[in-house]
């Protein structure tokens, strides 16, 4: 955690020394504002500005909590987080947004069909389609920043992060958003007395060696497979990271794939007009988008190569710079086998899945399993 919200959030005493300190905090707090401002007035998004300034994006939204001057401010809310999302129906269509280090997965919809059983939650809406694991939300803001332009009206979002204020889930306000609803959602689930804490993240657990591992078993329990979400608990049973599985069973469920798969994928489905289910995920959410794809627009910049899904309702922003393994996966299944493409970046995360759309006791499209067979290998 930095230093700036360690101070800021230590209760306040009337001791001469506790006083100084406090008096230190908000000159820090008020310090991390300026700096986050110029980033952002900079063209930088709020995550790439609060790692500029080496804080997490939650601890730059914490400290813009409470009376200031600064444009952005920020609302600290409190759950229970499952009927805040439940709320947000009243609203009409909003813009959900997941994330990770090098994917952003944008859906636009109304926030329906939404319950939860202890930490684990749904929402199955007709656009809106998430798994929520409310273990991981550890704070949430409402954040309300006025535009660059001021003839545009003011960016509102609901945001929330982990216990390391990494980002886990965002809701944006659009033009046909009913603001009153979510300006009243707001006043519902805000707690301004609230003060949240950020800890830095636990170093990577490192993964056994493969030669100590049981390859035969998880082969073995892989072909016995009858669900794809038993692929969670067969690889905790064996003990294995999730590439450490794929590089088990290579060559009978598994390919390699070449790097530039995911632009050739997103091609061919647009071409093809096929119905594929993107998912992106972070720490507390996966967040699934189910139908065509038809604007592929890839992009480059002095530090970046982007290609992207730019549809009406879909926009998809993934880092091709980033990828540094791809894999062409089979599970069977009842319905017989699903295939995906997992894409992972240089510290092993996975950035995208991509599956052909398909439902419970429906096999997979022949549609998805041809572009699948057309997409590039890489030589064994």
């Amino acid at each position: 955690m930095s230093a700036v919200l360690q101070t800021q959030t230590r209760p306040q005493a009337t001791t001469p020394s506790a006083t100084a300190a406090s008096d230190g905090a908000a000159l820090n707090a008020a310090s991390l504002r300026e700096r986050f401002s110029e980033a952002r007035s900079s063209g930088k998004r709020a995550k790439d500005a609060a790692e500029s300034l080496g804080v997490s994006e939650g601890e730059a939204m914490a400290a813009h909590a409470g009376t200031h001057d600064y444009p952005l401010k920020a609302t600290p809310l409190q759950g229970p987080w499952v009927e805040l999302l439940q709320a947000l129906q009243l609203c009409g269509p909003v813009m959900a947004l997941t994330r990770n280090a090098s994917t952003v997965h944008e859906k636009t919809g109304v926030y329906e069909n939404i319950n939860a059983t202890g930490h684990m939650g749904l929402a199955l809406g007709e656009d809106i389609d998430l798994r929520l694991f409310f273990s991981r939300w550890h704070a949430g803001f409402a954040v309300h920043e006025p535009a660059n332009d001021a003839k545009n009206p003011p960016t509102q979002s609901l945001q929330f992060f982990d216990a390391h204020g990494v980002a886990v889930h965002k809701v944006f306000v659009r033009a046909e958003t009913d603001r009153e609803a979510f300006n009243d959602i707001v006043s519902q689930f805000s707690a301004a007395d609230k003060n949240y804490l950020f800890m830095p993240a636990p170093a990577k657990k490192a993964a056994a060696p493969d030669g100590e591992l049981d390859a035969a078993g998880l082969t073995q329990g892989w072909s016995e497979m009858t669900d794809t979400h038993q692929f969670f608990g067969l690889i905790s049973k064996f003990g294995v990271e999730r590439q450490q599985a794929f590089r088990l069973v290579e060559g009978r469920f598994t390919e390699r794939a070449d790097l530039g798969i995911v632009r050739k994928l997103l091609d061919e489905a647009a071409m093809d007009g096929a119905s594929i289910m993107v998912f992106v995920s972070s720490s507390g959410c996966i967040q699934i988008h189910s139908g065509p794809v038809k604007r592929i627009e890839p992009m480059v910049t002095p530090t970046a190569q982007w290609i992207n899904v730019l549809d009406a309702g879909f926009n998809l922003h993934l880092r091709e710079d980033m990828i540094q393994n791809a894999w062409i996966v089979q599970k069977p299944t009842a319905d017989g086998i699903v295939t995906s493409v997992d894409v992972f970046d240089g510290e092993g995360e996975l950035m995208a899945m991509f599956f052909g759309s398909r439902k419970p006791g429906v096999p997979e499209q022949q549609a998805w399993r041809d572009i699948a067979a057309r997409l590039p290998r890489l030589q064994a």
